[in-house]
């Protein structure tokens, strides 16, 4: 049996989950957002209407600067949102707008006045905020809307789409909790907005009888009896809010979760303000989402031929709009196909290198087979001659392999050369004995051309161009020897047969004569 009754009670709840779900998905939902900079204060107020509109609103929305009208209609219709509260701040003040999406109607109204739901709360001496009462949504209440006023009618009925109706004879009284008030002043034409706490009260109870009612112990010491307690005349219930009389007082058809509120038994009905509060004016109301015909206007008043006019300019507007549309359209449509046109030439492009690459590839592997033996030059010389060659002969190069060079030939890249380094120093001393070579090998072509000259009484077309470096070049020290120090000073010299020279003076200056030349 045990097991029966638990089979039954999961069905039930399953049944009461689809029932949930239906439910919330039938009602109707709501966006509470701001558009542009509004500061602290209003965006508190955002927060408090939020709040107020839950369960059927999304309590974490966020939105950006980017975002615009049109990002919120499109994630709204699979949500099931229908109705938009959207606060916008200006330099006369503070706006909000009610927009029935996708379609419209528009109403534009001016808050006057706000008061945050914090501020209301501290104001009251005994406030009733606790977070279960907003598991459920609100009861509406319209006070002053049936008049013959077409906006007002207009806005009575957007407003009592905003919230999920009730059905009078199934409805469930623990789940009233809260109620809000639209009440239109004629005077002014000004709306009022209020948001309250609904609590039962049991009539005609003492606050003794209460404070058991609540459970907690009464202190009993200041009294002899227990009948002294209950029949005390000064613990009569006469709290501000509840005031004695038939207006405040109905008579519960069910039994409530609070204490004390059973059913068929009379119960006062108290209302305690949690906030936010609003004062609102109606400015405008227009067809479609905030870009129709103006229905409504408070202060601009239109004639017949004006409204035509508007009528006329509005549908010219919507026209070039389509056209434009259709343009862009054909435009992107355009781009598109040269997007795809140009990436199949460039697939194409690309596989018509690869197979040439694959091509010159299998070439170069047949040259590869066909050249495998290199040539070497000391393996020439060792098999020519017979014996092996001269380090100096053939001196060892680097080089790459054959593939490697064509490799960077055909991708045009340079090889690297071999470079050779010098510290400081070495550079140095290999300029100085250059410079000194060079020094030795010119004193000594100047000492032959002058040997020659007394030889023979002549001079070499060199010494009469006023050249150093004698008719042989460099070259003369390496064929014929460098003379030595006493051949340079006129001294004979031993082997080789040198001449003798001898100085004699003339007036004028020095004269070379012929001396005695030795046979070798």
């Amino acid at each position: 049996m045990a097991r029966k009754k638990k089979g039954k009670g999961k069905k039930k709840a399953k049944q009461n989950l689809v029932t949930a779900e239906s439910e919330y998905g039938k009602a109707p939902h709501t966006f509470v957002f701001h558009r542009g900079v509004v500061g602290k204060s209003v965006l508190q107020l955002l927060l408090d209407i939020r709040r107020t509109m839950e369960p059927y609103t999304a309590a974490s929305l966020r939105t950006r600067k980017k975002n615009v009208l049109k990002d919120f209609v499109s994630v709204a219709s699979p949500l099931g949102v229908t109705h938009f509260m959207v606060f916008t701040k200006t330099d006369t003040g503070t706006n909000m707008r009610i927009i029935k999406i996708p379609r419209g109607p528009t109403i534009n109204f001016k808050v006057t006045q706000y008061s945050l739901a914090k501020d209301v709360v501290s104001s009251l001496k005994r406030p009733n905020m606790y977070a279960s009462q907003f598991r459920y949504h609100p009861l509406l209440v319209l006070n002053n809307f049936s008049k013959d006023e077409p906006h007002l009618k207009l806005a009575a009925t957007i407003l009592q789409n905003m919230f999920p109706s009730i059905n009078v004879h199934k409805v469930q009284l623990n789940k009233i909790r809260r109620c809000v008030l639209f009440n239109y002043d004629p005077e002014t034409k000004l709306i009022e907005f209020r948001h309250y706490s609904i609590k039962l009260v049991p009539v005609g109870i003492s606050r003794s009888v209460k404070k058991l009612l609540k459970t907690k112990v009464p202190d009993l010491s200041r009294y002899k009896d227990v009948s002294d307690f209950f029949l005390n005349a000064g613990q009569l219930s006469e709290s501000e809010a509840e005031q004695e009389g038939p207006d405040n007082e109905v008579t519960v058809p069910q039994s409530m979760s609070s204490r004390g509120n059973i059913a068929a038994q009379k119960s006062a009905i108290r209302l305690v303000e949690i906030g936010p509060r609003m004062q609102l004016q109606m400015v405008k109301i227009e067809e479609g989402m905030c870009e129709g015909e103006v229905m409504y206007h408070q202060f601009v008043q239109k004639t017949s031929q004006e409204i035509a006019e508007a009528r006329t300019l509005r549908l010219q507007r919507m026209k070039a709009k389509e056209k434009r549309k259709k343009l862009q359209k054909a435009n992107v449509d355009s781009k598109t196909k040269q997007k795809e046109e140009h990436k199949q030439k460039s697939l194409d492009g690309i596989k018509k290198k690869t197979e040439q690459e694959e091509k010159s590839s299998v070439k170069a592997v047949g040259e590869e087979q066909e050249e495998e033996e290199v040539d070497d030059d000391t393996e020439y010389y060792r098999q020519e001659v017979g014996e092996d060659p001269d380090p100096a002969l053939f001196p060892k190069q680097k080089r790459l392999p054959r593939t490697d060079k064509r490799k960077a030939s055909s991708q045009g890249t340079r090889l690297p050369q071999k470079k050779f380094k010098f510290s400081s120093k070495s550079s140095k001393d290999s300029e100085n004995k250059v410079r000194k070579g060079m020094k030795g090998n010119t004193r000594r072509q100047d000492s032959q051309e002058r040997t020659s000259s007394k030889t023979f009484g002549k001079k070499s077309p060199s010494m009469r161009a006023g050249k150093k470096s004698g008719p042989l070049g460099r070259n003369a020290n390496k064929k014929f020897g460098s003379p030595d120090r006493t051949q340079r000073r006129g001294h004979p010299a031993g082997k080789g047969g040198a001449t003798k020279l001898k100085k004699g003076k003339v007036a004028g200056g020095k004269v070379m004569k012929k001396s005695k030349v030795k046979g070798r």
